[in-house]
Formats: structure tokens, C-alpha cells, sequence
């Protein structure tokens, strides 16, 4: 089953997606409610509207986003790219690591990512989100964690983690299928076989596997939720898939900015076995006000 959220006749609504046409819905949930429910107790109306006549929006406001780093081969690119180190760090190999990223900014189908006005070196990450129901994983979605990879670079000096580098936008859609409906991907360990690939401007620039992660979703669950608390509509994405899917892996395994970063009005199109196409144009937003200077303390008590 796919499910989506879309505007029509000037109103938001939630629909099953079946062929070409989009079947609301009864009941007014919005899609978090949704998913806390079971697919099969879904009710929707015989009548569908095509889905040329709707505009598709994120298809979940999620509660919370925690994104991993679930493929090798992108922390060694991305490491060399940014820093020029080589090679994967020990502690990546203990645990599926995470990192929360801004639910408020997400953005949907043929919306525009609108990139920091400081940013030069703009880049598109291809991922899969696992968006999790009542009973664990509800379904999965395609992600873009949009990244400004020169003020990620420069903030993660601080040894805190992505900060404005990332959370100006992400995107999620176009729809989410239902987990039944890639249990036929699923390979003997328990990865989904999805074909990933990403272009720009109609030139493909990735293709990877989904299932090269080095761990499954339902691992990356389980350790989501250790010690802590896992809620229906949250959304956990895989991570960077590998060969190509962002520019920084192609810039640290080349060593050259090749193919260049994100240009305004470039088109970027992520396409995932099974979840359908999700693109998205780039923007850049308005400068932000000058930040008052760094006030050193007097080292008064």
C-alpha cells in the first residue's frame, strides 16, 4: 500500500495511491495517526481524483528524525573529503550510529531546498527512512538530507555534530509504502535489495544497493530505542548509500570537486526500487542578520 499527503480543492487530506489516482482517506487522521494504526484497518473512498490534479506534500510531519550512518563506504569518502583522512573510524563498527536532525524543516515532492546563503559547497544525500508505526516498522520512504557541506565542516570542529549544516531542509517522499509491500526485497540476512540511484539534472551521479548498510532497520530500531523512547511517526533514515549517493564521497574518493557542488535551480532526482522518485530543485535562502561578535569573559566570580 502507498500512502501519501496531498492538497486538493485547497485542503490537506491523506490517501491510498492506487495506479494513477489518489483515494482519500475517511476518518480525518492526519498521517502520524495514521501509522499508529494497522494498514489492514484502513479505509479509504472508491472514488479516487487523479494524482496529476493534487499536489503531493511530505507524506509524514514526523515527531522526531534521527538519521544514521549506516554505509561504510560513504563515512570513508565523506571523511577524506572533509578532513583528508582516510579510512573509517574504530567506534563506527561498535553500534549503528545516529544523529537528530530538525523534523520542522522537512519538505515534499517538487519542493525547493533552500541552502544557507553562506554556503559555496552545496550536496544532496540519497537515503531510505524507515517511518515507524504502533507495532515497529510501519513503512519506508525515500529521504534527501540536504547538506552545506562547508558549514558542516567547520562546525563539526566542535566535536557536537551537524548543526546548520543540516537542518535547513529534508526531504521525505513522495509517498510510504507499506512494509509488506518490500518484504518480496528482503535477501536471506534481512536486507532490502532496493536499487538506489540519484541524478543531477537528468545525469545520473549514484547507484548503490540499499542493502550494502551494514545494519538492518529493525537493528537500527532496536538501538534507537535502547535506553530511550521510540513513538509511532517517528522516522529513522539509513544513511548515505555508497558509490555516489552525495557529492562529498565522489569529492574525498576522486579528490577533486567532481561533479561540482549544488547549484541554484539544479534539479535532483532520488529514485528508490520499490518507493518511486523523489526530486527536488535548490534555492538559496535570504542572508541572516550578522551575529554579535564572541564576548570573552572577563573571568570575574
Amino acid at each position: 500500500m502507498r500512502l501519501a499527503t496531498y492538497r486538493h480543492d485547497g485542503a490537506e487530506h491523506t490517501g491510498v495511491v492506487i495506479g494513477d489516482r489518489i483515494h482519500r482517506l475517511t476518518g480525518g487522521l492526519d498521517m502520524r495517526g495514521v501509522v499508529a494504526l494497522d494498514p489492514r484497518d484502513l479505509v479509504f473512498a472508491p472514488d479516487g481524483v487523479p494524482l496529476d490534479e493534487v499536489r503531493l506534500r511530505p507524506p509524514i510531519r514526523p515527531a522526531s528524525i534521527r538519521d544514521f550512518v549506516a554505509f561504510e563506504e560513504h563515512v570513508a569518502g565523506v571523511r577524506r573529503s572533509v578532513d583528508g583522512t582516510a579510512g573509517v573510524p574504530d567506534a563506527w563498527y561498535d553500534a549503528p550510529t545516529f544523529y537528530f536532525t530538525n523534523p520542522h524543516t522537512v519538505i515534499g515532492p517538487g519542493d525547493a531546498a533552500a541552502f544557507p546563503a553562506a554556503c559555496a559547497a552545496r550536496d544532496f544525500e540519497l537515503e531510505v527512512a524507515a517511518v515507524i508505526g504502533a507495532g515497529g516498522i510501519f513503512g519506508y520512504t525515500i529521504l534527501n538530507d540536504w547538506s552545506a557541506r562547508d558549514l558542516q565542516s567547520r562546525e563539526m570542529q566542535v566535536r557536537l555534530g551537524p548543526a546548520k549544516g543540516k537542518d535547513f531542509a529534508t526531504s521525505l517522499g513522495p509517498w510510504i509504502v507499506t512494509a509488506d509491500e518490500l518484504e518480496p526485497y528482503r535477501d536471506a540476512d534481512g536486507f532490502l535489495r532496493l536499487l538506489c540511484t540519484a541524478s543531477v539534472n537528468g545525469v545520473e551521479v549514484g547507484r548503490d544497493r540499499l542493502s550494502n548498510m551494514g545494519w538492518t532497520f529493525e537493528t537500527m530500531l532496536a538501538y534507537a530505542a535502547r535506553d530511550s523512547r521510540v513513538e509511532p511517526g517517528d522516522v529513522l533514515g539509513s544513511g548515505t548509500v555508497g558509490n555516489g549517493g552525495c557529492l562529498a564521497e565522489l569529492w574525498g574518493r576522486d579528490g577533486a570537486a567532481a561533479p561540482p557542488p549544488l547549484q541554484p535551480d539544479d534539479v535532483v532526482t532520488l529514485s528508490v526500487e520499490g518507493l518511486g522518485t523523489l526530486t527536488n530543485t535548490v534555492a538559496v535562502a535570504p542572508p541572516g542578520a550578522p551575529l554579535p561578535a564572541f564576548r570573552r569573559p572577563s573571568g570575574a566570580r
